[in-house]
């Protein structure tokens, strides 16, 4: 199913203005998977990151999350969140500034007394036709929000974080496949995966289990805030399923790696990707 063409001129995009609005509600309800648990979510008021926010508070988390300054869709989110009967705090800043990652981690911590589960989700990608333009800048800045932004949580987090917590990276099916236009974007992706190998055996012993998720094709804000009308119409047309996911399909791969269902799952990355076969 095709999307209509659209564009939206600011990263990483705003959920209010897409035509349709993705799915973001789960499709079952919860059984207390998470009950008691406190998650913090990057990326958070859109996409990926609301629904896996409502997912795990459907299964009974209290929910942090953090954006960049989408306000709108932070405020929508945080009210969908507590529709789900649990407590939530959002913080809005930038996740490539250290000093930001360390408040986030401490003011969850003071507010829910803890934290469990670890989403790193936040991303910003720029679509580049030749790659001789892409400016020392916008390799910078793309390396601090999608990876740097892991190291800094994670350090955090993990101080915070009792065993059989969990850290969960979103990468994409382009640290797999490569992406002409998003070198620098899958090259993040790339060395995301790479992070969540070593990250996981780092913490085996201390019981904090590390997986990811690496997306296909999703209806989420960042592809109008990235592409051309023309590419936006037809995004997803390519994999084997015909069509774009939405978010609530990629949800449940971070409640189940986040949950005691996956307790002897570590090191590893899940693949909601419309059917493309990868190898990781």
């Amino acid at each position: 199913m095709a999307q209509p063409a659209q564009k939206q001129n600011r990263q990483p995009g705003r959920e209010s203005e897409m035509l349709p609005k993705p799915d973001y509600e789960p499709l079952f309800p919860g059984v207390g998977r998470l009950k008691d648990k406190v998650a913090l979510i990057t990326g958070g008021d859109s996409g990926i990151g609301r629904a896996v926010a409502v997912a795990m508070a459907r299964e009974g988390a209290d929910i942090a999350f953090a954006y960049l300054e989408e306000h709108k869709d932070a405020d929508e989110s945080l009210a969908a969140v507590e529709r789900e009967g649990v407590r939530c705090i959002k913080f809005a800043g930038d996740i490539g500034d250290e000093a930001f990652c360390r408040d986030i981690v401490a003011r969850t911590v003071r507010e829910f007394g803890r934290v469990d589960i670890l989403v790193n989700n936040a991303a910003e990608q720029h679509e580049t036709e030749d790659f001789s333009k892409i400016d020392v800048k916008q390799i910078e800045r793309t390396f601090r929000t999608n990876i740097f932004a892991m190291f800094y949580l994670a350090k955090e987090a993990v101080k915070h974080m009792e065993p059989g917590s969990a850290i969960i990276n979103t990468t994409s099916v382009t640290a797999y496949q490569g992406h002409k236009t998003l070198i620098d974007y899958a090259s993040t992706k790339g060395a995301i995966a790479a992070f969540t190998y070593s990250l996981s055996q780092a913490l085996a012993e201390q019981g904090i289990r590390v997986n990811a998720v690496a997306p296909g094709p999703i209806w989420t804000p960042l592809i109008p805030a990235s592409f051309s009308p023309e590419h936006v119409a037809k995004h997803g047309s390519s994999v084997p399923m015909g069509r774009a996911g939405q978010p609530n399909e990629v949800a449940p791969s971070y409640v189940f790696l986040a949950s005691r269902d996956s307790s002897y799952i570590t090191g590893q990355v899940l693949h909601p990707n419309g059917g493309t076969v990868v190898h990781s």
